[in-house]
């Protein structure tokens, strides 16, 4: 009878150890760039961690890793890009850039910007009427963009109702966190950003807030800007697409580039007039489209102007009417009966131009 009694108190007494060597056992974040796992520092060896040693590179409609060749045009498939060396973790977080001395002294002090003497409001050419007739410029369409049209179906397949939500699945809205571990994750509220990711000039930041930074890993951890509910499937609806547009100038032209995949090249198309641009993108699902209708900031020559459609984006070429600098693409149309149009005019100003005249 003592004998059992010792046996059951040995039990005990190893479980309650058990038991204490679990609570003690603490994971922390690992800081390695796309690693993004917890780990005991305990049981930390040399190819634990799978990661990149390299920067984040951005280059025009490209994403990648300056460590390994692999690169993509969507910001998601960039961030699940798995690492290309192994290693310890980490759980050293990386310094915070340096914010830049602000002399409050001079605070108060006027700085004179003086624009280019050649520009659009001394210029001696009558403006055209914006409601002549525009025309149809015939696209130069890339061979890429044709072999990949004939790969695509002509309808995307959309997310069955029906699919299991298996447990760990990623909430599929941009910047949100929440991994679902049942159907209490369904209440939970998901801080997400709607808009799309741009990077210009050094700068990283959301276009539904615009909340600018130059480090990587500080633009990953901004929270989302609206909250709402988690989406674990994603589905295709059709809607109206806001597309990224970028601008440049030189003294002679200007450089539209829209950026967008998967559009039919056939059923796009690109008309103008001396002031008057239209742009119709058509997607290959057909649920969706994107559309811009800009009065020109200066006056261009249509029949020198030109349209080349690639994979990632829509490039046009103005030719400028007169030699100078565009202060602004487009002037803002006071008539826009639409709400939608306001929209895109803001997501169009959004990017200031950069002039390259000087060049």
């Amino acid at each position: 009878m003592i004998r059992s009694l010792s046996v059951e108190r040995l039990k005990e007494e190893e479980t309650l150890d058990l038991n204490t060597k679990m609570v003690q056992k603490v994971l922390v974040n690992c800081y390695n760039r796309g690693c993004g796992q917890k780990f005991d520092p305990n049981e930390n060896e040399e190819e634990s961690c799978f990661h990149h040693p390299g920067e984040p590179v951005f280059h025009d409609a490209y994403k990648g890793w300056s460590c390994c060749n692999k690169k993509c045009t969507d910001f998601t498939e960039f961030l699940n890009i798995k690492g290309c060396t192994r290693s310890y973790h980490s759980d050293v977080k990386p310094p915070e850039p340096e914010k830049p001395i602000i002399d409050k002294s001079k605070a108060h002090e006027v700085i004179e910007v003086r624009g280019q003497s050649l520009n659009t409001c001394c210029s001696k050419l009558e403006r055209p009427d914006f409601h002549l007739p525009c025309v149809l410029l015939k696209p130069t369409v890339s061979p890429a963009l044709l072999e990949q049209m004939k790969e695509l179906k002509t309808t995307s397949p959309t997310a069955d109702d029906s699919a299991e939500i298996i447990i760990g699945q990623n909430c599929q809205n941009k910047a949100c966190k929440g991994t679902y571990q049942g159907a209490e994750s369904d209440k939970e509220i998901c801080r997400h950003h709607p808009g799309e990711p741009i990077f210009h000039e050094g700068l990283k930041y959301w276009s539904c807030c615009q909340k600018r930074t130059t480090d990587f890993s500080a633009f990953l951890e901004q929270p989302g800007c609206v909250e709402g509910e988690h989406l674990w499937i994603s589905r295709a609806v059709g809607s109206k697409v806001n597309c990224r547009l970028d601008w440049h100038q030189t003294g002679s032209f200007v450089y539209i580039s829209i950026y967008a995949k998967k559009y039919n090249a056939n059923k796009s198309s690109v008309k103008l007039n001396p002031i008057h641009l239209i742009v119709d993108l058509h997607f290959m699902d057909d649920s969706s489209a994107y559309n811009l209708d800009s009065e020109l900031f200066g006056i261009v020559d249509v029949e020198e102007s030109v349209v080349n459609m690639l994979p990632t984006k829509v490039e046009i070429k103005l030719k400028k009417k007169e030699p100078g600098s565009w202060t602004k693409l487009e002037i803002p149309r006071a008539n826009s009966t639409e709400s939608g149009d306001s929209q895109e005019d803001s997501n169009t100003d959004r990017v200031n131009a950069v002039d390259l005249s000087d060049l």
